[in-house]
């Protein structure tokens, strides 16, 4: 049975006669009721108790049936309440007109106790199965709102490592044309000031002696030639910087709003330029060789930023990868390498990159894991687990693409990307 309380039945009806039986009907049936009869009252009921459903005559004094259910179903706080008239008419246009102006049901006079309690209980437990979804619904677009902040914290969170990986490659591959730069320049302003000095001494009509005495001391002919392999280290530390710099520049483009032309091998390489710190020889691992077979593939109209984002996280994971197999297994230290291929396919509709590794590779039963969301088998703190999630994101829903793999445990894995031209 369910509780009176949530189940208060409202009935309008100027008959003392039929508003007696209905409530005793009503009553034995477990429901709680209050009765109106005239519309003034009817309203005042009605935004007091906000009853579950309301029993409604047609025919009433000063407002009739359907004036008040039309207004009950244009208001905000009414329209949900079933309303089901009583009446003696039998019209079908009667009918027809009630059920347009919102009502869910209708019984015919004189009233038959079965029919009463039958129609009532249906409409009721319809009534509260709606407002059980409609909670159910609040509470999912709830979750679903925490959800998607959830993840966009992630993706911020994805990008924020993806710029650690940018900040650190880029800090690192500056570092050394500046050191390069700033320690030959001390060298350079020397170098020019004893030149000067030199200048001046014939311009002063010195002494042959005095001028050849100035120029042993400062050792004339081996500062003019090491002051020009300055000048050229300097050039190529700033033709170096340029080059990182316009690396950079390519890497970040931000052209989100809209697809524009593309050259794929510019944004790899650019991407490499980045990580190259990261290909170095350390104490645990000997240069990762990077091998590009390019193809001679025409620009694609993409999103370069994001999609340069997904190059930088497929590398970086290729590199990870190397350099795990390196610690586990010493015989994959001896060459590791990462190789680029670009290709076209067989119909020349779409663009092919791969980047595969010569590392241990994926076990099968991660294999099917691998693009989840929150998944990774980096140690706590080395990886968000999101990379490979919205790289395949952004391939398929912002370029209409796909990003698969294939590997076989101990013989390295490969990522192929497929974007249409």
């Amino acid at each position: 049975m369910i509780s009176s309380q949530q189940n208060q039945i409202l009935i309008v009806d100027d008959s003392l006669t039929n508003a007696t039986l209905l409530l005793a009907i009503l009553k034995s049936a477990g429901f709680d009721v209050v009765i109106a009869n005239d519309a003034e009252t009817a309203f005042k009921k009605v935004e007091e108790i906000s009853p579950s459903l309301i029993l409604l005559d047609v025919m009433l004094p000063e407002m009739d049936g359907f004036e008040i259910c039309s207004r009950l179903k244009k208001s905000e706080s009414t329209h949900d309440i079933p309303v089901i008239f009583m009446t003696s008419l039998s019209r079908t246009e009667d009918k027809v007109r009630g059920l347009n102006l919102g009502a869910v049901d209708y019984i015919t006079k004189p009233l038959q106790k079965e029919e009463v309690i039958a129609r009532v209980n249906v409409h009721v437990k319809l009534r509260n199965l709606n407002k059980q979804l409609e909670t159910q619904s609040k509470e999912l677009k709830s979750t679903l709102e925490q959800l998607q902040e959830s993840q966009l914290q992630l993706i911020q969170n994805e990008k924020m490592s993806t710029l650690g990986q940018l900040v650190a490659g880029v800090a690192h591959e500056i570092n050394n044309p500046v050191g390069a730069i700033s320690a030959n320049s001390v060298y350079a302003a020397t170098y020019v000031r004893e030149l000067v000095q030199h200048l001046q001494l014939h311009q002063q009509k010195a002494t042959e002696a005095e001028i050849q005495n100035h120029a042993e001391e400062i050792e004339l002919d081996f500062l003019t030639e090491d002051l020009l392999n300055i000048i050229n280290t300097m050039y190529e530390s700033a033709t170096r910087i340029k080059d990182i710099s316009e690396s950079f520049r390519v890497f970040c483009r931000n052209d989100t709003y809209e697809k524009v032309p593309f050259d794929i091998h510019e944004g790899i390489d650019s991407t490499l330029m980045i990580l190259k710190y990261k290909l170095k020889a350390n104490d645990k691992l000997p240069k990762i060789e990077v091998i590009k077979d390019y193809c001679n593939i025409p620009e694609i109209n993409c999103y370069p930023g994001p999609l340069n984002q997904v190059f930088m996280n497929l590398l970086v994971n290729a590199i990870d990868a190397l350099r795990d197999s390196c610690q586990h297994n010493t015989n994959k230290c001896q060459n590791p390498k990462i190789t680029i291929k670009t290709s076209l396919n067989s119909k020349k509709t779409h663009v092919l990159i791969s980047i595969k590794d010569n590392g241990m590779g994926i076990r099968e039963e991660i294999l099917e894991k691998i693009f989840g969301y929150a998944f990774t088998t980096k140690a706590v703190g080395k990886g968000t687990g999101l990379g490979l999630a919205i790289a395949r994101q952004i391939v398929i829903e912002k370029h209409g693409g796909s990003l698969d793999v294939k590997s076989k445990y101990g013989e390295g894995a490969e990522f192929i990307i497929q974007l249409p031209l």
